[in-house]
């Protein structure tokens, strides 16, 4: 079971800060550390540890919290996995210690561990603990030896050490040789703790009697279980080399540069030996060293000369430790130890991994907010590795240490969309080095809309301008609002919010189309009923919450000239009469009336406003046209001249009223003026006007039946002999017997009405009562209108029905008591 262990890092470095904001996310970036040790070699799948309840998240929390590992480097994160459904770390490929951290003393991995809503980041740290996997390995199978039969006894052979690439207790080794009474097995413990085998000869040798031996030498290791390894070691017995090569050190030690040059030499060991001619000899080798180093150093045989034959890599490897071996001619060898130790060189420029980038990340996120997780790494060392980060751009963003060589990148300011939609920065991360070598990566952080613009109108309020009599569905205005949002955010929708054109109860007099905030009419618009309304026009986004705002349309409507004069005296009465009701009113002028004798006022209104209402009269007909004028503007009918006896009693004066549109529009009224001194004296002529009236009635309805005759006789021509039949046996049509009657037609009291739309410089009342008896339909003429007094005329009032009693007209009283009395004012 891997073992656990936490540790949180205090927030003492926070303090250091000035600024109250970087305070305030250094306090929460002081990450927690949570460290594993686990066996290698565990199988894929192996429970590393519960990461989540270590982090403190519930299970609950882990769908939202979006547990994931990152590192910077590539092979931290095939080694570590975490299951999304339970926050377990396990192991996702097999860890080999030795591949992965070589000779190091310790060995662990550490990556990041990320959490979402919100971002934060803790540093895990995975220590590999060694288990006794590798057995002790010689480097050769065979080692061979030549002792002259005259080497005394207690003689030394140094013996090839074995190798074995655990570490502590598991590289621990233990040297056994099989049973050989001439030989015995010593062990010679050498600097750092390493021990050359040695084989010790015990007794003189007799090549005569025995001229080689074989032994086994067995190295075993302190692990458990414990694992070993075998080398057959062949002597042969010789005559003469009696001198071993010996080393000048037992330890050679250099200190070289990484990135050297491929064949630059970097040590020469030398040995002598006492011996001359070919035992004197000495050639060097590489005894039993891992081929690692093999690809990296050669060694010349005869000089022994060390050179590089690879590149060397201070952050691949800092040490190099490996043995040569001396062998003279006649076999014999000695052993000494190399140590190249690799010095640093700023030949890395810092790597900037991103972890985790937050975009787009919304406008309304809060000052300080965690937008991207950064790792910064320089392989190099000292200063070499020492890594500083800077933000290069122009954003509200800044950049902040974690632990690890972690960066967060938060907000330092609001952002706002609709000024920038997105920020572009660039990381700098630069090291100490001399020269010092830098790096950069540029972050793109996106801004996401949030509904916090209402729409805004271009104007406040509109005005409109629309000629009345406009068709239905005619456009009246477009008003426009813009939504700096984006998305349906800012897609703006319209809507009538109200107004005096959508007061309850009635119609609207326009409509707004939705999207493209056009303003409709209804329906015809008359300047006459309605001269202007307002409207409010809500323009509304399609976000959630909605934002609304609001513009006042005022539309004007203009006039037009569809409307006549309209005479409201004498035009009433006028039309009464042509409709054969009452007599048409009229005036009474004295005959000493002299030059400009206010006769009437015509009065006349226009519905229109402006130059369509201005009215002007003009006097187009008259029985005297010299005898009469009209004011051109005030209407008054006046005598141009004095009244002479010559005048006629009777005169009709028609005026035309025109107003000043464009096309101009008139109308007409007809004045009756009666020249008499008085009322009385003036009946007599109004009868026989009346008279004259129903007479031309009567010749006008004759003159309609005899068309109406003669079109159904060329109809009764054109018909079957049975309809001619049937038309004999019905007599002359109905119509024929009213030729010889004498019809006529009384009239009535006639009299203007009051109006009462407003106050007319003048005012006139006349009552005429019509004849009380019935009169035979051959009687012509009428029997005479009954005479009244001037007062009794006068004095009455016209808008009461007289009772039987009444004395206003005198002589017989009415005998039907039902008779109409005709009273207009």
């Amino acid at each position: 079971m891997a073992v656990r262990r936490r540790q949180r890092r205090g927030p003492g470095g926070g303090r250091a800060l000035l600024a109250a904001l970087l305070l305030c996310v250094w306090c929460r970036a002081a990450a927690e550390r949570v460290r594993y040790a686990i066996p290698e070699e565990l199988g894929r799948g192996s429970l590393v540890g519960p990461l989540a309840r270590d982090l403190g998240l519930s299970a609950d929390e882990l769908p939202a919290r979006k547990l994931q590992v990152a590192s910077a480097g590539k092979k931290q994160l095939k080694y570590f996995t975490v299951n999304e459904e339970n926050g377990n770390l396990y192991v996702n490929e097999r860890l080999d210690r030795e591949q992965m951290c070589g000779k190091s003393p310790t060995c662990s991995l550490s990556f990041e561990a990320l959490v979402h809503n919100p971002l934060n980041i803790f540093q895990v740290e995975v220590a590999i603990e060694d288990v006794n996997d590798n057995s002790p390995v010689f480097s050769k199978a065979a080692l061979d030896l030549e002792i002259g039969e005259w080497t005394l006894p207690g003689a030394r052979f140094p013996l090839e050490m074995a190798r074995d690439a655990d570490l502590g207790s598991n590289s621990l080794l233990t040297y056994q040789l099989t049973s050989e009474p001439s030989f015995s097995l010593s062990v010679k413990q050498k600097p750092g703790g390493k021990k050359q085998p040695e084989l010790v000869l015990e007794r003189a040798l007799d090549r005569e009697k025995l001229s080689s031996f074989e032994l086994v030498l067995t190295a075993v290791d302190g692990g458990e279980p414990a694992r070993s390894g075998t080398v057959l070691i062949r002597i042969n017995v010789t005559d003469a080399n009696d001198n071993p090569p010996v080393f000048s050190k037992s330890l050679y030690e250099a200190r070289v540069a990484e990135n050297l040059p491929v064949g630059s030499p970097v040590l020469q060991v030398r040995a002598t030996d006492a011996d001359v001619g070919s035992n004197g000899r000495l050639s060097y080798s590489f005894s039993n060293v891992p081929d690692d180093v093999l690809s990296l150093f050669s060694i010349e045989s005869e000089s022994g000369e060390i050179r590089t034959v690879g590149p060397l890599d201070f952050e691949e490897e800092k040490k190099y430790v490996f043995g040569l071996e001396a062998t003279d001619g006649g076999g014999l060898t000695d052993h000494c130890e190399v140590q190249i130790d690799i010095t640093d060189e700023n030949d890395n420029a810092p790597e900037i991994t991103i972890l985790s980038l937050s975009s787009p990340v919304p406008e309304d996120a809060a000052v300080g907010s965690v937008v991207a997780l950064l790792n910064v790494n320089d392989p190099d060392s000292g200063e070499n590795g020492q890594v500083s980060c800077e933000l290069s751009g122009e954003a509200p963003l800044s950049i902040v240490a974690s632990s690890g060589g972690s960066y967060k990148v938060v907000t330092a300011g609001a952002l706002d969309r609709e000024q920038a939609s997105e920020h572009r920065v660039t990381v700098v991360a630069r090291d100490r080095g001399r020269p010092a070598l830098w790096s950069s990566r540029e972050l793109v952080l996106e801004v996401s809309d949030v509904n916090d613009n209402a729409p805004v109108f271009e104007e406040a309020a509109y005005s409109a301008y629309v000629a009345e009599n406009n068709a239905a569905g005619a456009l009246v205005l477009r008003v426009q609002a813009r939504d700096a949002d984006a998305g349906a955010n800012g897609r703006v929708s319209y809507w009538l919010a109200g107004g005096s054109a959508g007061a309850a109860g009635a119609a609207p007099l326009v409509s707004v189309e939705a999207r493209s905030g056009a303003l409709y009419a209804q329906r015809s618009l008359d300047y006459e009923q309605c001269r202007e309304f307002t409207v409010a026009v809500r323009a509304q986004d399609g976000g959630s919450p909605a934002r609304s705002s609001t513009a006042t349309v005022r539309v004007f409507v203009l006039d037009r000239n569809d409307n006549a004069p309209r005479v409201l005296w004498p035009a009433a009465a006028a039309a009464g009469e042509a409709a054969g009701g009452a007599a048409a009113p009229f005036e009474v002028v004295p005959r000493s009336a002299e030059a400009g004798y206010l006769v009437a006022k015509v009065v006349a209104v226009d519905a229109d406003a402006g130059r369509n209402a201005w009215l002007s009269y003009e006097l187009v007909q008259a029985s005297e046209p010299a005898l009469f004028r009209v004011g051109l503007h005030s209407g008054e009918v006046r005598t141009a001249r004095a009244v002479s006896e010559r005048d006629a009693a009777k005169q009709r004066v028609v005026a035309v009223v025109k107003d000043h549109g464009q096309p101009a529009l008139s109308a007409t009224a007809t004045l009756h003026v009666v020249l008499a001194e008085s009322l009385q004296e003036a009946l007599p002529e109004l009868s026989e006007r009346a008279a004259g009236a129903e007479a031309a009635a009567a010749e006008l309805q004759f003159y309609l039946v005899l068309a109406l005759a003669l079109l159904s006789a060329l109809l009764v021509l054109s018909v079957a002999l049975a309809v001619l039949a049937r038309l004999r046996r019905a007599g002359p049509p109905a119509v024929l017997r009213c030729l010889g009657a004498q019809r006529f037609s009384v009239a009535g009291a006639a009299f203007p009405a009051d109006f009462c739309e407003g106050t007319l410089p003048y005012s006139y009342n006349l009552c005429v009562a019509a004849p009380a008896r019935a009169v035979p339909e051959a009687a012509w003429p009428p029997p005479p209108v009954p005479i009244l007094s001037a007062e009794e005329l006068l004095g009455g009032d016209c808008c009461e029905k007289p009772s039987p009693s009444s004395n206003l007209v005198l002589g017989e009283p009415p005998s039907d008591p039902d008779a109409p009395q005709v009273c207009k004012a």
